[in-house]
């Protein structure tokens, strides 16, 4: 009771209204101050405190009613997931040969398919790019809606009218009243109230996955406009204030001088610079020119501080600073615990002692002076298998235990007797990858002076994870679904898992189509997954699989640095397959020729959509397209039409709908987007051709 007295004293000493000394009683208001009933004031003061009274009392209203909006939809998805009809086969039962469909489909299931159809279609693809960045029309139109319901709920419920009333004891002075503080205030409060709402969309311990099964990665976008909304809503609600107590309050400067010397103003102003400080550093210029890792660090440090500063400025709405402290906190003990539970186990060389024991990886480095250094790790680990798809977190404690970056393991759970195989391909760019491939080409210079090539440079890591959600769930029974990866560089390593568990069952399904189609800049990058490309090499002869590899450019210092072989002859060396090897085991010969066919188009050009078809007929089931003149000075001419490629795919199918997995650099990501698109046709689908759904499933962990 005494604290509600001292904010109330508080805001007497601000308003110059209410006299707590007649007051016959106080009135409490959730989330402001006690009101002193009855009023005995002049007649605009009272009229005014009851507008101030009754805006606030509908502002709290507005937040919590925010809130069951926000529950009521989370709940009917969660409703959704789980009784919605789901896919049916629009082919007949595993393995049949018919192309027509016998099974017949509802009119609930058709309907359904195709609204999903058409929302792709329209929402799928970007735009504004230049505003929003790499972000699909289905994420802005999200954003829309919020910041439309926010923008209607900010303006209604407020008194709009003027009261002139006069300044106790000072005859001919007078202040102004108008709606303009409970406008401040409302959008003061409901900046607050989002603000549990903006932590919950940066936790990688999701509970918004956990019910809408989105990845939480995906509310990413969510999270930085909301942040910016939060921001414009907390600059109005300052600006509001500010003029109304070193303007429209009567006498200044005595009434700003006061205002702005109390505490509550003091934290206020605090909460105001922290918040310009999140603003600023995380737009993507700041993020680039200050790093990554700094961004993130000064991120979590300054929203703590913001919280805190909050609290101290509005202590009556501390509800919501204290839900978005715990959403923090749990997210943080939740990271913990997962680590705890991969890493706790017995420790080397004992069978009675457990403790926290660090993975070992095997290190191969992949020397690249112009574009980076690849680097591979492959270790074992006795943990869970994860679920396809998902990633981990990876620490490297020999570079610093303050830093983990997530990266998807390129290797397939649960085939390792000696627990869960991990391998991870990542280019070195700036902070702990570059550390790593320098820490990593020290470990193999030493190796190599002490002889002990046969011993590979380790190095320990620890990881936090999984997470995400799993690609293939019902893919590897569903035969009809035919399914198109498309990788750019390292991200190759999001869809070979989807791949090699298509390819690795006792039973290859026959049923779907499948592709392969990696965009890479020089030949000796294939080296990277030479193991899986000999697996999957073999795989096409079967299974319905092909592969399609593009070599965009060389190293502009080609001929000097890059140890690839410039002949075709050479690179067809270079790859041997798994057969070719065994025969040489037992054969003890040497220089058999491999089945991987090189695929050389007459131009530097592999985007015209004649030139892939041309290469296409050519081809075997396993092709290397290569630009004959290296697009150094302008890539983009060697890059693959990735519209071609997928309306081509697609029509090449016989029946059943498309899954494209994607991971690559964010221009390929965004054609990606336009080509699934195009793809769709809720017509079709409809009349019951299962062909025109097609799905993008896409890796969106970019950071700037």
């Amino acid at each position: 009771m005494s604290s509600s007295f001292a904010a109330s004293k508080m805001l007497v000493d601000r308003a110059h209204i209410q006299n707590f000394s007649d007051a016959g009683s106080l009135e409490p208001h959730w989330g402001y101050a006690f009101r002193v009933v009855p009023c005995t004031n002049d007649a605009g003061s009272c009229e005014y405190l009851d507008s101030v009274y009754w805006s606030h009392d509908v502002s709290m209203l507005y937040s919590f009613i925010l809130w069951a909006v926000i529950g009521g939809i989370l709940f009917v998805w969660c409703l959704g997931r789980h009784f919605i009809p789901s896919r049916r086969s629009d082919a007949t039962a595993l393995g049949g040969e018919s192309e027509r469909p016998t099974v017949r489909q509802t009119g609930l299931y058709r309907l359904t398919r195709s609204a999903k159809v058409t929302a792709r279609h329209y929402l799928l693809p970007e735009s504004m790019v230049r505003i929003f960045g790499r972000t699909t029309r289905l994420q802005i139109l999200v954003l829309a809606i919020l910041a439309g319901y926010l923008l209607i709920f900010s303006f209604i419920g407020i008194v709009y009218k003027r009261w002139i009333t006069p300044v106790k004891n000072m005859p001919g002075v007078y202040n102004t009243r108008s709606g303009l503080g409970p406008w401040s205030n409302r959008v003061g409060v409901l900046a607050f109230a989002l603000t549990p709402l903006s932590v919950m969309l940066s936790s990688r311990e999701s509970l918004l996955s956990l019910i809408t099964g989105i990845p939480y990665q995906h509310f990413n976008f969510l999270h930085r406009w909301l942040g910016y909304i939060i921001f414009l809503q907390s600059a109005f609600h300052t600006l509001g204030w500010t003029i109304i107590e070193a303007r429209l309050y009567q006498p200044q400067p005595k009434i700003w001088d006061g205002f702005i010397s109390q505490l509550y103003m003091i934290w206020g102003v605090i909460a105001m610079i922290f918040l310009c400080f999140l603003f600023v550093f995380s737009t993507r210029w700041a993020i680039r020119f200050t790093g990554y890792e700094f961004f993130r660090k000064a991120h979590y440090i300054v929203a703590m501080l913001y919280l805190g500063a909050c609290w101290g400025h509005w202590v009556q709405l501390n509800c919501w600073m204290i839900a978005s402290l715990a959403v923090w906190f749990l997210d943080r003990g939740i990271r913990l615990v997962r680590t705890a539970l991969i890493h706790y186990d017995y420790l080397p060389g004992s069978t009675s002692v457990m403790g926290f024991r660090s993975a070992t990886a095997a290190v191969t480095l992949f020397p690249d002076d112009s574009h980076g250094d690849v680097v591979r790790l492959d270790f074992n680990h006795n943990h869970d298998a994860w679920n396809i798809g998902q990633h981990f977190f990876v620490c490297f404690p020999e570079l610093t235990i303050s830093q983990s970056h997530p990266f998807t393991p390129c290797s397939v759970p649960g085939t390792s007797t000696k627990g869960q195989r991990h391998s991870y391909i990542l280019r070195s760019k700036k902070g702990a990858t570059r550390k790593l491939a320098e820490l990593a080409r020290r470990k193999l210079e030493g190796t190599e002076k002490e002889a002990t090539t046969d011993t590979p440079a380790t190095t320990s890591v620890i990881l936090a994870g999984p997470y995400g959600q799993s690609l293939v769930g019902g893919l590897a029974a569903a035969s009809e679904i035919n399914v198109l990866c498309v990788a750019g560089g390292t991200g190759v390593t999001f869809v070979l898992p989807v791949l090699m568990s298509l390819v690795s069952g006792a039973h290859p399904p026959s049923g779907r189509t499948i592709e392969f189609i990696w965009a890479i800049r020089r030949k000796n990058d294939m080296l990277w997954i030479q193991d899986e490309l000999n697996t999957l090499e073999l795989a096409t002869k079967t299974s319905n699989l092909k592969i399609s590899i593009f070599v965009t450019r060389e190293d502009d210092t080609h001929g000097k640095n890059n140890k690839a072989a410039d002949s075709v002859d050479a690179l067809k060396n270079e790859f041997v397959t798994i057969e070719e090897r065994k025969s040489q085991s037992d054969t003890s010969s040497h220089g058999q020729n491999t089945e991987i066919e090189v695929a050389s188009p007459p131009s530097s050009s592999v985007s015209s959509p004649d030139h892939i078809n041309e290469d296409a007929s050519r081809s075997s089931s396993f092709a290397i397209h290569h630009a004959r003149v290296p697009a150094v000075s302008n890539p983009s001419t060697s890059r693959p039409d990735i519209a071609a490629l997928v309306k081509g795919f697609v029509s090449s199918t016989v029946r059943g709908p498309t899954r494209v997995f994607a991971s690559g650099p964010g221009g390929m990501v965004s054609d990606l987007r336009n080509a699934v698109a195009a793809c769709n046709s809720a017509g079709k689908v409809w009349k019951g051709d299962g062909r025109y759904d097609v799905k993008l499933v896409n890796d969106d962990r970019l950071e700037w």
